[in-house]
């Protein structure tokens, strides 16, 4: 009998689990099925620690299990709703896009900071057809680790200038503009920054997608 009451704690701890995890893809979006930061993949790992840890140990009992649920669930809305209106909150916890290749220059100093060796380096730009380093305008590892890269006469990309209301230091940097040059713009199309769901820069201009 108290083989079966284990047994039954199992399913009813594996079933609470199971409601969680599709309960925060539902509601946190789908960027835990494919993580592109840290915060991402920190979430999928403590989750899945905390349903396969539990779900065995009878010392748990079914309360104390949907209790910490709950407050795991709390703790990740309240993290991604920090970052989403904080950038230095989302720098710290996300971390931040960095350059490792400028003007067909490498910056060896960063591709060390960030683990990279020449090998990964090479490797990663042949990945996406790049044999030559000086044909490189900017390599930039993103947070999920993949390689964005821009070559010379590359005029079309367009940049992601603002983001959930918050302005992309990094893009300022790589078009050669600054936060008074974006608040002017904005002024002009009457929007605040934090009204701005999404800005992009494309030749010399800023076509925004506000949150209404």
């Amino acid at each position: 009998m108290f083989g079966l009451d284990l047994y039954y704690a199992a399913i009813i701890k594996l079933g609470l689990g199971f409601i969680c995890l599709i309960f925060q893809i539902n509601l946190l979006g789908k960027g835990n099925l494919a993580p592109s930061s840290a915060m991402d993949q920190v979430q999928n790992y403590v989750l899945g620690g905390i349903i396969g840890g539990v779900i065995y140990n009878g010392d748990i009992t079914i309360l104390q299990f949907f209790l910490v649920l709950i407050i795991w669930t709390i703790l990740v809305f309240t993290i991604k709703f920090i970052k989403n209106h904080n950038k230095y909150a989302k720098r710290l916890i996300d971390g931040r896009p960095i350059t490792l290749i400028a003007n067909g220059q490498v910056d060896v100093g960063e591709c060390l900071r960030c683990g990279i060796s020449a090998n990964d380096l090479t490797f990663k730009l042949r990945a996406v057809g790049i044999y030559e380093i000086k044909l490189v305008k900017k390599a930039i590892m993103e947070q999920n680790g993949q390689l964005t890269v821009i070559q010379y006469g590359d005029d079309n990309i367009k940049y992601p200038l603002i983001i959930d209301g918050q302005i992309n230091e990094d893009v300022l940097d790589l078009i050669h503009k600054d936060s008074q040059w974006v608040h002017e713009e904005l002024t002009k199309k009457q929007y605040q920054l934090s009204d701005i769901y999404m800005g992009e820069y494309d030749s010399g201009e800023i076509y925004l997608y506000p949150y209404k």
